[in-house]
C-alpha cells in the first residue's frame, strides 16, 4: 500500500530526521498501560504492523517477543539496526499472513490511512483479527477524520543540524474519502548539492463509527479513546472476544 512513497524507499535514511520530534518512549510507555489495562490472553506476542524505522518497536522488545511488518525494504533495514530483538519481515498489513497469532497487534503512526478504501480497512481489520488471540489487544492510531483534516492549510517541518538541513513543505487537498498530500522536500547535504523531492501520500479519511463498526464485525470489542498519541488523531482499542 505504501510503496510508492520515496520518504519509505529513496528517502527512508531521512525518515527519523523529519520525525525527530517525535518521542517514541513516551508514546510506548502510553502504549502500554493500555495493553496491560485491556490484555486477558496470557502470552506476550507482539506484532506492529506498518512498523516503519521500528522506533517504537524498540520499546517494546524488553517486555514483548516482537515482531514487525512493513511493505517498504528501505524502512526495514533501518528498523532491523533500532530494534536488534525484532523479527521483522516483509508484508503488507491488508493481506499478510504469519500463520500464528499474537496477544498484541499495534498500527501507530497512522499508517492504517495508507490502506486508503474502506473495502481493504475491512480486509485489514479482518487480518488483525486472524492474527490476534482470544483476549488479545489490538491498539490503531488513525489518520485525521474529514472532520478534522484541514484542506488548503499550509504545513512546514524542518531539521536543523550542523551537516544537513531538512525542510518539507506541502499544502494538503481532499479527493471524496482520501487526503492527498504533495510533500515537498528540500536536503541540503554538507558537500552535496541540494536535493528537491516531490512524494505523493495519499490517506483514507475514515470515519470513527464506521472503523468502530467494522472493528466489531470482525470479533472485537472495540472502543475509540480520543486522548491518543498526537493531535486529532485518538486511538482505537480493540479486544479480541
Amino acid at each position: 500500500i505504501m510503496k510508492n512513497q520515496m520518504l519509505y524507499r529513496e528517502l527512508a535514511k531521512y525518515y527519523d530526521l523529519i520525525y525527530s520530534y517525535k518521542d517514541y518512549k513516551k508514546e510506548a510507555g502510553i502504549i502500554r498501560k493500555i495493553i496491560s489495562k485491556y490484555k486477558k490472553s496470557g502470552g506476550n506476542g507482539l506484532l506492529e504492523a506498518g512498523c516503519g524505522t521500528g522506533k517504537h518497536l524498540k520499546y517494546f522488545e524488553r517486555a514483548f517477543n516482537c515482531t514487525g511488518i512493513d511493505v517498504n525494504e528501505g524502512m526495514l533495514r533501518i528498523a532491523k539496526k533500532n530494534a536488534k530483538r525484532t523479527f521483522f519481515k516483509k508484508n503488507d498489513m491488508v493481506n499478510f499472513n504469519l500463520n500464528k497469532r499474537f496477544d498484541v497487534i499495534l498500527s501507530l503512526f497512522s499508517s492504517i490511512g495508507y490502506v486508503r478504501t474502506y473495502k481493504n480497512l475491512e480486509k485489514t481489520i479482518c487480518n488483525f483479527s486472524r492474527h490476534l488471540k482470544s483476549g488479545g489487544v489490538l491498539v490503531i492510531e488513525p489518520w485525521l477524520t474529514k472532520k478534522n483534516f484541514r484542506a488548503g492549510t499550509p504545513h512546514m517541518a524542518t531539521f536543523d543540524s550542523k551537516n544537513i538541513k531538512i525542510a518539507r513543505l506541502n499544502i494538503s487537498r481532499i479527493k471524496n474519502d482520501i487526503s492527498v498530500i504533495d510533500m515537498h522536500y528540500l536536503i541540503a547535504e554538507k558537500n552535496k548539492e541540494v536535493k528537491h523531492f516531490i512524494d505523493r501520500h495519499e490517506l483514507g479519511l475514515f470515519n470513527i463509527n464506521r472503523t468502530l463498526e467494522i472493528m466489531k464485525k470482525e470479533g472485537f470489542e472495540a472502543r475509540f479513546s480520543k486522548n491518543g498519541l498526537m493531535k486529532d488523531r485518538g486511538l482505537f482499542i480493540g479486544v479480541k472476544k
